[in-house]
């Protein structure tokens, strides 16, 4: 009886030395790098994500410049209605609204940041054209926002306008201009 607690013994100390081997392989593997399971993907699950990520980074695209259509659109309108009625209406108000929320998605999108936290810095699009009064931040605020979508346009959906970031920081100054004016 006692050989044979012995030897369960002692095959009980193999089996747990042979799974801590096993566990000690396993994980270097995940350290030297990926299994051969991960790396050995079918090629053509490899294709068909490399073409879902195309396709999303290309309707992205395709929606930062409609935004830009739309805000261009708008600030037309906007300044439009100002020279009609020397004024803002409470319609042009949630107009001006509808435009800082769409330079903020354009903004986001193109990797740009509120720059308000530097207050001292003098905005260029106020600095060749100051602002005094309402009239002058409409037609300027129209202004930024063809120079936003020209360089919108000049981008492509594999980078960045560092250019535009900074005309839609102009336009969002702009548009928060007029609403502290009405």
């Amino acid at each position: 009886m006692r050989t044979a607690f012995t030897l369960f013994g002692v095959c009980l100390i193999g089996v747990g030395l042979a799974s801590y081997a096993v566990g000690q392989q396993a994980d270097n593997e995940s350290v030297l790098g990926p299994s051969k399971a991960e790396s050995e993907q079918p090629r053509s699950v490899k294709d068909f994500l490399a073409k879902r990520r195309a396709e999303k980074a290309k309707k992205d695209h395709e929606e930062l410049l409609q935004r830009g259509d739309e805000l261009l659109q708008l600030t037309g309108q906007l300044e439009t209605a100002y020279e009609q009625k020397k004024g803002l209406s409470s319609a042009d108000l949630e107009k001006l609204e509808t435009v800082e929320k769409l330079a903020e998605k354009i903004r986001k999108s193109m990797g740009g940041d509120d720059d308000d936290d530097d207050n001292n810095k003098v905005d260029a699009a106020t600095k060749k054209n100051p602002v005094e009064d309402v009239g002058d931040a409409v037609v300027n605020l129209k202004e930024m926002a063809l120079k936003l979508v020209d360089e919108l346009k000049k981008t492509s959906r594999f980078g960045i306008s560092a250019v535009a970031i900074q005309t839609s920081n102009s336009v969002l100054k702009l548009v928060r201009f007029l609403r502290l004016k009405q």
